[in-house]
């Protein structure tokens, strides 16, 4: 830096995403203090610049979502914790209601938190909503918990880090269970929800057989 910018606010620029952003709204405050709102604009968009958030709503198919799910081996890559097929967790609730409750609109205060903590959901690794595609590539199995938490940020941002895949052949977040019970006791298909998870878990898991 030379004496032209030593004393200017904002002059020490570094990389945007390593930079403290208390310290440069500090900067933008002593900035529109001493120069004017010209400099602490030109700072804030040098250093920490808007970027809308845009609200996105995508859905993936039962079948799409589990080949994901047994690629990542049922296991939530930014925890390590095992996972359970959404089937099988509504079969559980519907086989022991008063112990396993599951509210049809997902109210927290009336189901399992079974149902944050260990239900399956399709993440983008680095956001949409941040530049991040939304392809195969840039997508990781984690629990509907952990993706309510990591929301927009990114795992630098969170101090968080990517767990390893599991085995299905290990792990099959009770897959194998979910098909067997329903072979055989067969009266829960009627529930729509567990019967379009019963059609594609049995038609993914002969897939990954």
């Amino acid at each position: 830096m030379d004496d032209a910018t030593r004393d200017v606010p904002g002059a020490r620029v570094a990389a945007p995403e390593l930079e403290d952003k208390a310290d440069v709204l500090a900067d933008v405050a002593d900035a529109i203090e001493t120069v004017g709102l010209d400099e602490g604009s030109r700072i804030l968009g040098l250093r920490y610049p808007f970027v809308p958030v845009e609200k996105t709503s995508r859905s993936y198919t039962e079948r799409r979502s589990l080949r994901l799910f047994y690629r990542d081996g049922f296991v939530d890559r930014y925890s390590g914790t095992r996972l359970v097929n959404p089937g099988a967790l509504r079969l559980l609730s519907v086989l022991l209601p008063e112990d396993f409750p599951a509210d049809p609109n997902w109210a927290m205060s009336r189901s399992h938190f079974a149902f944050w903590e260990l239900f399956p959901t399709i993440d983008h690794l680095q956001p949409v909503s941040r530049g991040g595609e939304d392809t195969e590539a840039n997508w990781v199995t984690t629990s509907m918990l952990r993706n309510s938490a990591k929301a927009h940020w990114t795992l630098t941002e969170l101090g968080w880090g990517l767990h390893p895949p599991g085995d299905h052949a290990q792990w099959d977040g009770l897959t194998d269970w979910f098909v067997r019970y329903l072979r055989a006791n067969p009266a829960p298909i009627a529930v729509p929800y567990i019967g379009r998870w019963f059609r594609a878990s049995a038609e993914i898991q002969a897939k990954f057989a």
